[in-house]
């Protein structure tokens, strides 16, 4: 597990700088757990208080209200962390887990990393710092979300999904109409309107799971 698990933690940006011997330490604290396609790792308002380390797979985060709503806050891969929140308060989790795909991750308790952090307290101010930076995306997506309309932020979000080949932009695995509208905060209706449109004037085109922008997409629909 050990083997696993310290090349994941040498790409956590608060642990990248440190020397193995440091991560070695924390990494023998960690437990790898396997979960299944859909599976919900974290609830939101759950009281748990671990780091997960994703190895393998692929992760949503995302917040629901009470009539089941929900929307998409950040995909997660492997190399990628969640929960750390958790980690430096009593607070109770601030969004649900829930995995697209199955998913490998090293999973360190709260009590064995703050033991850890200890020992080790240089670590902190570095973690206020990738805090700081998740809030200030969390902080612009509700600002999309507050002065942008759907059209704009299901652009936005293509670009930032897609890799330029050539002359192209191409995302390679596509996600659901539905996945698109969780993330964007709209109903899987007007993305499916909005998809549609795009295809129709060639400016998107859709193979099996790879979706290529061929042309710069309007501003406006």
């Amino acid at each position: 597990m050990q083997q696993e698990i310290l090349p994941a933690l040498k790409k956590i940006d608060f642990l990248a700088n440190l020397s193995d011997e440091r991560l070695e330490s924390l990494a023998a604290k960690a437990k790898s757990i396997k979960f299944p396609k859909k599976a919900v790792i974290i609830t939101e308002k759950d009281e748990t208080g671990s780091l997960y380390i994703i190895l393998s797979g692929k992760v949503r985060v995302f917040s629901s209200d009470e009539k089941g709503k929900e929307i998409t806050l950040l995909i997660q891969e492997a190399g990628t962390y969640f929960g750390e929140l958790a980690l430096l308060s009593d607070q109770t989790r601030s969004a649900s887990v829930a995995t697209l795909e199955k998913t490998v991750c090293g999973v360190i308790s709260k009590e064995d990393f703050i033991h850890w952090l200890t020992l080790h307290p240089d670590v902190a101010i570095n973690m206020l710092g990738t805090l700081s930076e998740k809030i200030r995306y969390l902080t612009e997506k509700v600002k999309q979300l507050a002065l942008s309309n759907v059209y704009e932020r299901t652009v936005k979000l293509l670009y930032e999904m897609a890799q330029k080949e050539g002359d192209v932009y191409v995302i390679h695995n596509k996600p659901s109409q539905q996945e698109l509208a969780n993330m964007v905060g709209s109903s899987r209706e007007m993305i499916n309107k909005i998809m549609h449109d795009l295809t129709k004037g060639s400016y998107i085109a859709i193979e099996d799971k790879m979706l290529k922008i061929q042309r710069t997409l309007p501003a406006s629909w």
